[in-house]
């Protein structure tokens, strides 16, 4: 079986986030990046998934130069190669227009299986797999729990709201947008790492690619949430405050 992860490359969680100068995108000069984390457990499922069958795992990822990296760190965890789309430093596309990259690039592969995270940690937008699946053709499901292989088919367990779960059937090829926290991630080793240093790093210029419809989300301004305080009084005998308590946390705060 033949699957391709496609990866993000955000920053580092621990990062200090300042808007640049032009007030649209952040000031990228000191950032450190790493593997977006719901990527990385699309990359576990595929991984596994090749344990069980066999076959073969390649990572994609869009962005400039420093996606290396990430790529690099996927191939050291066990990943076969990896493609590289290279659109230079710039904002971050929006989902449909990094989609369209993306796809370009899967149909050169034909793969069995395309896996995506839910969504990126920086953005969270959680489009880029439904609109990638939308132009290849393929068909798609959303949260997924675990993935069971079968021949020219896979079954798929999905997580719904309040605890329950849906079972389905589908064709290959398909892409799934795996759910975060269902598998234990793996370290590279280092003899893993090791090895990503002679792994291909397949190089695709952006610009050489169809740029197709384009995308119709753009950013505006960036800035930090606004800090606000706000007191309320309660009144009332304890039980009526109590009460008063649980439907602000509930349903203002949303903390229940």
């Amino acid at each position: 079986m033949k699957i391709l992860v496609c990866v993000k490359q955000v920053p580092a969680r621990d990062s200090n986030l300042r808007v640049d100068t032009s007030g649209k995108w952040l000031d990228e000069s000191d950032l450190t990046y790493e593997i977006n984390e719901p990527d990385a457990y699309a990359l576990e499922e595929a991984l596994q998934l090749r344990e069980k069958v066999g076959g073969e795992v390649i990572v994609l990822s869009s962005g400039p130069e420093r996606v290396t990296q990430t790529l690099r760190e996927a191939l050291a965890k066990g990943a076969d190669r990896a493609i590289h789309i290279r659109i230079g430093e710039r904002p971050a596309l929006d989902p449909f227009a990094n989609a369209n990259l993306l796809a370009q690039a899967v149909r050169t592969e034909s793969p069995d299986l395309v896996l995506t995270g839910l969504q990126s940690d920086d953005l969270g937008y959680g489009e880029t797999g439904v609109i990638l699946a939308e132009l290849l053709g393929m068909t798609h499901a959303t949260i997924v729990m675990e993935v069971m292989p079968e021949e020219n088919r896979i079954k798929v367990k999905r997580e719904l709201e309040d605890g329950w779960f849906q079972n389905v059937e589908m064709p290959l090829p398909a892409v799934l947008a795996i759910q975060s926290g269902i598998k234990k991630l793996r370290y590279a080793t280092l003899m893993g790492i090791k090895k990503a240093k002679s792994k291909e790093i397949r190089a695709i210029d952006g610009e050489s690619l169809s740029p197709g419809e384009p995308g119709s989300a753009v950013i505006e301004r960036v800035y930090p949430p606004l800090r606000t305080k706000q007191m309320q009084l309660m009144t009332g005998d304890a039980r009526q405050m109590a009460a008063q308590l649980v439907e602000k946390l509930k349903f203002e705060a949303r903390a229940l």
